[in-house]
């Protein structure tokens, strides 16, 4: 359980600011396992090989910190300065070159070093395509073998494709996870389907175990907050930890060009803001990744990857506000 595979990540700033940090670069800091129990520890999983569509999400994690120096530390609308919250940044997990098994092997070992090392603290796993977050939640599994975790999944996407015609592809945690006996099917929570990119065969799948499922129509209809609100009581009934998986496919094609799978009719980003929002406010809420962009694909002026770092601060928000 020692091993791990992370590294200093490709991008990171200067982080020798002598003064009180007022921008995102200066304040979060590398991870000093001799320091204080972080609030939060963050890491990148870059890979995206597994993504069944050509990808450039293993690119993430690295523009995800670029992007760090244009967003201050204070929240206006909530009145909060984040700076009081702990984050350290673990690097990222190495990735084997050609070998995804090998890859996905080296994410569930950080993980479940990351969660036995620092029992008290938020992980954060920044993506790389959706296949990582079956490695992670097995890496927690690992660790907290006699505990239950529930998924709240934000997703256009069930991702209950077969392993056995795909590998374990981006379209396969959830299933990966049921099937393995990692999660029961009783304990996901799917916000945020809609319209025509879920075939009948996988909506099959999903009634067969148990997945809940919740469309963004009716979502919407009772109220984003009630039904995230809603979600989280259900699942805080029956499990130990809550792991939150955050696919930015979720978000409409029209304010997710980065977003390769995104889709007419998904969350607008400010839907997705006030979720995060409510989510870190949550004290079941142990494990979150943010997964499924890809730079490469983003517009001139980046506004995906800018979306992405601004629903990062809107779940910490949540954490701070929690505290």
């Amino acid at each position: 359980m020692s091993e791990h595979w992370l590294q200093a990540p490709v991008w990171s700033w200067n982080n020798t600011f002598q003064y009180e940090p007022t921008y995102v670069h200066h304040w979060i800091q590398p991870l000093d396992e001799n320091e204080n129990t972080p609030d939060m520890i963050l890491y990148g999983a870059p890979i995206s090989r597994s993504s069944i569509s050509v990808s450039g999400a293993s690119l993430y994690p690295a523009e995800f910190r670029t992007m760090w120096k244009g967003f201050a530390t204070y929240n206006l609308d909530e009145d909060v300065d984040l700076t009081s919250f702990n984050v350290a940044d673990a690097g990222d997990v190495a990735m084997h070159t050609t070998d995804i098994l090998l890859s996905h092997h080296r994410i569930q070992e950080s993980t479940a070093y990351l969660v036995k090392r620092f029992p008290q603290t938020v992980t954060c796993m920044i993506g790389g395509d959706h296949s990582t977050t079956a490695c992670a939640v097995r890496g927690i599994k690992d660790v907290h073998q006699n505990e239950s975790i529930g998924i709240l999944q934000l997703d256009t996407h069930l991702d209950v494709r077969d392993p056995a015609e795909l590998g374990p592809a981006n379209g396969t945690p959830i299933r990966q996870l049921i099937d393995g006996n990692t999660v029961k099917g009783k304990d996901v929570i799917n916000i945020g389907l809609h319209g025509y990119f879920n075939a009948k065969p996988l909506i099959d799948y999903a009634k067969e175990h148990g997945i809940q499922m919740v469309t963004l129509k009716q979502a919407r209809k009772q109220g984003l907050i009630n039904t995230v609100q809603d979600a989280l009581d259900k699942l805080s009934a029956k499990v130990d930890r809550i792991y939150v998986t955050v696919d930015m496919d979720v978000l409409d094609i029209a304010v997710a060009p980065g977003v390769p799978a995104s889709t007419p009719g998904g969350m607008t980003s400010t839907e997705l803001f006030d979720i995060l929002l409510e989510i870190g406010q949550h004290p079941m809420v142990r494990h979150i990744d943010f997964v499924c962009l890809d730079p490469s694909k983003d517009s001139s002026t980046a506004d995906t990857v800018k979306t992405g770092v601004y629903a990062w601060l809107q779940f910490i928000t949540g954490c701070v506000l929690q505290n």
